[in-house]
């Protein structure tokens, strides 16, 4: 009892006073380290005690919360029900209610039994793939297969285990042959020339990749360890508290904050796990590898040589265990055994560097509608936990608000979709830059009242017309952005209906430093991401499943999709409290006059128009899930839906217009760099296509017309 409640207060006394604010999307089911019953126990006891003891909402320890970690840790172990009999769901039912308890107990016997059980049918399992695709399916047959795991039932024998698995062969089947019977048609079109192949010969092939397909899958699947297993247990119980709290083994936090900073110390070489070995896919412009110049896309790595040291053969590696041989401080050396594609063995030395994936910073353009507008895109608000000074996005903003202003805008845009939260702190700042003084977001922790984050910067770094766009993936430190520049009628915020939803804190607590004594030799650990607070807007309200909602909403490929937080399980609640004291700056009286013209344009916006009718589209296609196996039912409605795509796959192909400009400044920077001029060049390739670009520009014109009282923005 004593080491208990020294490991419960440790953990308190790291959430105290060791870590700080973060924001961060939804984390997945991560892997833990290595298979230790011992560790697994002491995990187990102390992110639960922890978790009940910290959390913003802690959970009730109840037959309810039992059933729900049941739920949850069942879809981890057979999401699509391809592997467990309904009898295994009955033995494993008994401890459906009893998991409370357990965690009481420190007792992980359901645990242990549910993962023996699953390994023994899967290895039942992998056996079946290369028998029902030996040959053809019967394609005269009407049945039908349903998409929708939750709609299926587990099968009851290993016969109807059999018969779901040949369905879902026949299915994937059809799938290929029908997508390369298009591919040959298309290219008919550009040749007569072509040489074609009948169905029955595309059919066989599809057999054959398939067989490849699910060798590949099931090498997979060998790798999964026990450990594995216990990560995804322990964030079914966490997940009950809130979706966004998780347990991160050591090497899941280290990708994490890689996330988060956009950098990390390595090779700078993207990989991929292909027919059991490990494949080179990319190499990062201005890397390592890019700079050395022998390794290339293609490449398959063998072994791997820590400097003099001998090589390990990586060949039926699992890819994170490979990565992390790869993978070293900036300086060291590495030494790779690569097979080149003409079938060449060679070894590579790399000395590893600073690893800056670029795409995930902020950056600039000048747009050109009439009127210079200015664009920063940000795609993340990222930040370097780990070292004190390190990039972060306000940072970067700031300077290119800056280099925007020296050439010269008439508005400016910055643009959230997609964009998936992070820095709280970095939120804050990029807000204030905007206004002059004042509060942008409150935050309420478990106990006491809600404190205020302000920015207490009176510099104005930018006071003309401000667009923020966002759309249903924006999320969390995007949403802060929104609503306090909403609430200060500062930026019309132009996009989907609502933003995600997300409206609390997560903070990142290393377990390392919650043990001593004889626990000691179980580190590392890795850390819980635990929700400890929630935000709230100025004006009271909470960002919390509401989102935040646009001022000027445009039809979206998502419109009649639910998205966001009130789609996941546990979600804390919406609530408000009182506003905070704040003056506006009153950029909103013209606000119906920008609305109206705006609502004209989308109105009379053929490919908008085209947009909406997509959606309604994709919509229809999501609740379509039972599918027609037979080859003639199959075809007919595949080549109806291909009939209704059609009216809409032309959308986002042609320019709207818009002029994109570089800065001057990072001209300079990259115009001895072919790779960074040719990635520009895509980019501003794409950003002269955006349909919903193009309207914040025409935004941004009436905004300085009313200004001035024009009717017409164009005069």
């Amino acid at each position: 009892m004593l080491k208990k409640l020294y490991l419960v207060a440790g953990l308190l006394l790291v959430l105290i006073f060791g870590t700080s604010y973060k924001l961060a999307p939804t984390s997945s089911i991560s892997k833990a380290l290595a298979p230790d019953e011992g560790k697994n126990e002491l995990l187990f006891d102390m992110i639960m005690d922890g978790m009940q003891r910290a959390h913003y909402s802690p959970a009730i320890f109840n037959d309810e919360f039992s059933r729900n970690t049941f739920s949850i840790f069942l879809k981890t172990l057979d999401r699509n029900k391809r592997f467990l009999l309904a009898k295994d769901i009955e033995e494993l039912k008994k401890y459906e209610t009893k998991i409370d308890d357990a965690i009481r107990n420190r007792d992980l016997t359901f645990f242990y039994l549910a993962v023996d059980i699953i390994a023994k049918r899967i290895e039942e399992v992998s056996h079946l793939y290369t028998n029902l695709l030996e040959k053809p399916f019967d394609y005269s047959i009407e049945e039908t297969i349903q998409l929708d795991f939750e709609k299926r039932s587990y099968p009851k024998t290993k016969e109807e285990r059999k018969d779901a698995w040949r369905r879902s062969l026949k299915y994937q089947t059809l799938s290929n042959v029908n997508k390369k019977l298009k591919a040959q048609e298309k290219a008919k079109e550009k040749s007569d020339t072509i040489t074609t192949k009948s169905y029955v010969e595309l059919e066989i092939n599809a057999r054959k990749k398939l067989v490849k397909t699910y060798d590949s899958y099931f090498k997979r699947l060998a790798k999964i360890e026990e450990s594995d297993r216990f990560t995804a247990f322990m964030n079914s119980l966490i997940n009950i508290f809130d979706p966004h709290s998780g347990y991160y083994p050591p090497k899941d936090k280290e990708n994490f904050d890689i996330y988060m900073s956009g950098q990390l110390e390595g090779i700078g070489a993207q990989l991929q796990e292909n027919d059991g070995r490990i494949k080179v896919t990319r190499i990062v412009p201005g890397s390592a590898s890019w700079k050395q110049g022998e390794l290339k896309p293609g490449d398959f790595i063998t072994a791997v040589a820590q400097g003099s040291e001998e090589s390990v053969d990586i060949t039926d590696m699992r890819l994170d265990e490979a990565v992390k041989l790869i993978r070293g401080k900036k300086g060291t050396e590495v030494k790779l055994t690569v097979e080149k594609v003409d079938g060449r063995e060679m070894i590579i030395a790399i000395i590893r560097d600073i690893v800056i994936l670029e795409e995930t910073y902020a950056k600039s353009v000048i747009l050109e509608n009439n009127k210079r507008t200015g664009y920063i895109k940000l795609p993340k608000f990222y930040m370097d936990m780990n070292k004190q000074g390190g990039r972060s996005c306000a940072t970067d903003v700031k300077l290119e608000i800056e280099k925007l202003k020296a050439e010269g805008i008439d508005g400016l845009i910055l643009d959230l979709r997609n964009n998936g939260g992070g820095s709280l702190g970095d939120a804050v700042k990029m807000a204030g830059f905007f206004i002059k003084e004042g509060p942008i977001v409150q935050v309420q922790s478990r106990l006491g009242p809600p404190y205020v984050m302000s920015d207490k910067d009176p510099a104005i770094y930018y006071d003309g017309p401000l667009v923020i766009m966002v759309n249903s993936f924006s999320v969390s430190a995007s949403e802060i952005v929104a609503a306090a520049l909403q609430d200060y009628e500062r930026a019309i915020i132009l996009g989907s209906k609502v933003t995600y939803g997300k409206g609390t804190v997560q903070r990142f607590i290393n377990l390392d430093n919650a043990v001593a004594g004889d626990q000691v030799k179980y580190r590392p650990l890795g850390s819980i991401k635990m929700t400890t607070q929630k935000f709230y807007r100025i004006n009271g309200g909470a960002t919390q499943l509401k989102g935040v909602t646009s001022n000027i909403q445009m039809p979206y490929n998502y419109a009649y999709i639910d998205v966001g937080e009130k789609e996941l399980d546990h979600y804390l609640i919406w609530d408000e409290i009182k506003p905070a004291e704040y003056t506006t700056a009153g950029m909103y009286k013209d606000l119906a006059f920008i609305q109206k013209k705006s609502a004209e344009r989308i109105a009379k916006s053929e490919r908008f128009q085209l947009i909406d009718g997509n959606a309604k589209r994709l919509k229809a296609n999501r609740d379509r899930t039972k599918i027609p196996l037979k080859k003639e039912s199959y075809q007919a409605e595949m080549k109806m839906l291909d009939e209704e795509a059609k009216k809409y796959e032309n959308i986002h192909k042609d320019s709207t217009g818009l002029i994109v400009h570089h800065l001057k400044i990072d001209f300079e920077a990259m115009e001895s760099d072919t790779a960074k001029l040719e990635r520009a060049k895509e980019w501003h390739g794409n950003l002269m296509k955006d349909l919903y670009l193009f309207e914040a520009t025409e935004i941004i014109a009436d905004m300085n017309a009313a200004s001035i009282g024009m009717k017409d923005p164009s005069k």
